[in-house]
């Protein structure tokens, strides 16, 4: 097949090699080369994928002219640097979530790409995953009344991350993909319950626009295993649930609203009841990380702007930030500072993309 996009993924490791996986089977991609400092992990690497090319420093990755997009999925901590560097040779870059360990990190990597005119795609997979996006699409225009997401597990531990950070990133890009918006506020608290160094639990609240609630709870000391979004409207309340292999989305079509007549009395609004089916959409079975792998590299042919482009990871990491800061404060309100004079206009991004696609 002509004009396959030549791909190094960054990282072999559990995650990583999900990606070497999935760009070894796309046919509108070549995986060209897997980076790793364990020769047994690119040995694995060699085994299943004979023809790629294996390297130990990233340096040579760099220095590889037919490497077109690099893909790192190697620990948090590193991942501003390599993605720097990759971007300053003038690669496509795909990251994994979080994208940085600092909101500044992650402005200054997504302004790197738009002076580049390369696309800066974060790994927010949730975005792709066909049960959130029928889940959005079963809104169809309901008022929004909170959302609730669950995520919890026995591990794995992070050891450069707390829990906030590896966990409810998931369902912060989530809420805001299913509102088209991003919180003003939070209050968070979080606990050390496994003596570790960092949080391993904590209950997140997000205050959205339209009065529209959020809630997380993550846990890295849990046994039982939850990946979970209720969605509670004036008419529905939805769920999606990635754990359910027969319905992972369920609409329960009844809800209660205010009358909006005058009061009977001061501050009492008649509340109107409605009862309906409980309907289960059909979804197609799609792996949402092969989405996000084939997104990445259309927004590429195409000079797009990914669905979760550098910006969006910015605004993720904002809203991480916060949430830090509110755990440290007891669970004390904290709002946001998004910082948008560092965020250029959709408009002057859109015609950025367009003179790299024809450059």
């Amino acid at each position: 097949m002509q004009n396959r996009l030549q791909v190094a993924v960054v990282g072999c490791g559990y995650w990583g090699m999900n990606y070497v996986r999935v760009f070894g089977e796309l046919a509108e991609a070549e995986l060209a080369a897997a980076c790793d400092e364990s020769s047994e992990r690119l040995a694995e690497v060699s085994r299943r994928y004979p023809s790629t090319q294996l390297y130990q420093d990233f340096e040579q990755v760099l220095h590889d002219n037919r490497v077109e997009a690099v893909i790192v999925s190697t620990g948090a901590s590193s991942h501003f640097d390599l993605a720097a560097r990759a971007i300053d040779h003038g690669k496509h870059v795909l990251i994994e979530k979080p994208m940085a360990l600092r909101s500044e990190e992650s402005i200054q990597l997504s302004r790197l790409a738009d002076s580049k005119s390369t696309v800066l795609m974060v790994g927010h997979t949730f975005v792709y995953n066909p049960g959130v996006r029928a889940l959005k699409n079963c809104l169809d225009g309901s008022q929004i009344y909170y959302m609730h997401a669950c995520r919890t597990n026995l591990g794995p531990i992070r050891r450069d991350v707390n829990a906030i950070w590896d966990l409810a990133t998931h369902d912060i890009a989530i809420f805001n993909f299913l509102t088209d918006s991003r919180p003003l506020w939070v209050n968070a608290v979080g606990h050390k319950v496994l003596r570790n160094c960092r949080e391993d639990v904590a209950f997140i609240s997000l205050g959205y626009a339209k009065n529209i609630m959020g809630h997380v709870h993550v846990s890295w000391a849990d046994p039982n295993k939850a990946r979970a979004v209720v969605v509670v409207c004036g008419d529905k309340r939805i769920v999606f649930d990635d754990l359910n292999g027969l319905e992972k989305v369920r609409v329960f079509d009844k809800g209660i609203h205010p009358v909006l007549s005058e009061p009977e009395s001061y501050g009492e609004y008649q509340l109107k009841v409605r009862d309906g089916d409980i309907l289960s959409p059909r979804i197609e079975v799609r792996e949402p990380l092969k989405d996000e792998c084939r997104h990445f590299l259309q927004c590429i042919q195409e000079g797009s702007q990914p669905a979760t482009d550098g910006w969006s990871g910015v605004t993720v990491l904002q809203v991480l930030e916060a949430i830090d800061e509110s755990v440290r404060q007891n669970g004390t309100r904290i709002e946001v500072n998004y910082h948008d004079e560092s965020r250029p206009q959709l408009a002057e991004r859109a015609v950025a993309r367009s003179a790299g696609a024809l450059s």
